[in-house]
């Protein structure tokens, strides 16, 4: 490893060894099942491909990695910030068991322990008969939230993407078009610029249109409004841009709609400080669209967050009234909006931000406007 490797390897093992002193953890497992391994990259710094993976974090002494795949046995000791590695025999996770009664703990914390399967349960149990057994996936998501320079280095590169990635966005916009192929030439253009993944859905139409899916095969018209989350993966850090564009010239309408929207993203980035909650983010947004008499489309019934954070999951604590999760200084987070309304259909708008000591920092430098295609506005 090198210097700045090191420098971080230690910050992170730090900060998590003090979160297990204060919650009295001799243990530490992260589970990392296939659609959930931000907690293995985050220990290891690895990029691993298999169904499921741990990272065992003792209070003192070298942690251990296993994983189902071997080949990512091999990526996690070639990072080097775990080097004890062994193939997770599933579901018998015999060699898992016998670490476990080698280090006979009292107090096990497992993060993502609402996700683990029965074998890997039993294997606890097994190898820790006696252990109590809790969850610490709050533990890993607070020390997550909290991003150091050089993962904020990470995301302002995913940042950068994200630009690139809409501005691909709408240089192919043009009627006849369908929109897998809008999504074909965003994802090229990423991969070429070195993203690893890409969370991406879309909508394209009128008022009619209520929310975003994957692309098929709909033929844009001209008029009709795109809208989008794009959300590349740099180095394993997600970064989202929520933006919608109107193919040729919008209307009084969909302009009136962008007003609305980007009034509430605005109201939501002015109570941006260390120590807001998400639920004080989201009611700043949600309070924009009550008084002008859209309140029912904040609810459940047309929406589901209005933000959430980034990092190494892409859709991390949600910014929605109710969830009173503290959003320190260094968290990153999207501010979005995103809804149906009867004025222009589902609208996209949204900007993720770092807070600051004094507020927060825009990521993206992607003017927050409703775009329109060329021919649009030289109409």
């Amino acid at each position: 490893m090198n210097g700045a490797d090191d420098v971080e390897q230690e910050l992170r093992y730090t900060r998590v060894r003090a979160a297990m002193a204060e919650q009295g953890l001799d243990l530490l497992l992260a589970y990392g099942p296939g659609w959930r391994r931000e907690n293995i990259r985050y220990l290891t710094d690895a990029r691993v491909t298999g169904s499921a993976a741990l990272v065992l974090v003792p209070a003192t002494g070298d942690p251990s990695a296993f994983s189902v795949r071997p080949a990512d046995l091999a990526v996690i000791a070639q990072r080097g910030w775990v080097t004890d590695v062994s193939r997770l025999d599933f579901p018998a996770a015999t060699v898992l068991t016998e670490r476990l009664r080698d280090l006979a703990p009292t107090r096990i914390g497992v993060a993502h322990l609402e996700l683990l399967p029965q074998a890997l349960a039993d294997a606890i149990a097994a190898g820790a008969p006696n252990a109590e057994v809790v969850s610490a996936t709050g533990l890993l998501d607070n020390a997550r939230m909290v991003k150091s320079d050089w993962e904020l280095a990470q995301m302002r590169r995913s940042a950068a993407v994200c630009a690139a990635g809409w501005q691909k966005f709408v240089d192919v916009l043009e009627p006849g078009l369908p929109e897998y192929r809008i999504v074909a030439e965003v994802e090229a253009e990423l991969k070429r610029l070195g993203a690893e993944d890409n969370f991406m859905l879309i909508a394209s139409g009128g008022d009619e249109v209520m929310g975003m899916t994957p692309p098929g095969p709909r033929l844009l018209e001209e008029g009709d409004m795109v809208r989008t989350e794009l959300t590349p993966q740099m180095n394993g850090y997600w970064l989202q841009i929520c933006r919608s564009a109107v193919v040729g010239k919008a209307s009084d309408a969909q302009r009136r709609s962008f007003d609305l929207f980007n009034e509430a993203v605005e109201a939501g980035l002015s109570v941006v400080r260390p120590g807001i909650t998400a639920h004080e983010v989201a009611v700043a947004e949600n309070d924009v669209f009550r008084k002008y008499g859209y309140g029912e489309y904040c609810t459940a019934k047309y929406t589901r967050v209005r933000g959430h954070g980034h990092g190494l999951h892409l859709d991390e604590s949600p910014i929605i009234e109710g969830n009173h999760t503290v959003l320190p200084e260094r968290a990153v987070f999207i501010v979005h909006p995103n809804t149906y309304t009867p004025i222009a259909g589902y609208h996209v708008l949204g900007d993720p931000v770092v807070v600051t000591a004094t507020g927060y920092e825009v990521l993206i430098e992607t003017e927050r406007v409703l775009f329109e295609t060329p021919q649009g506005v030289a109409a």
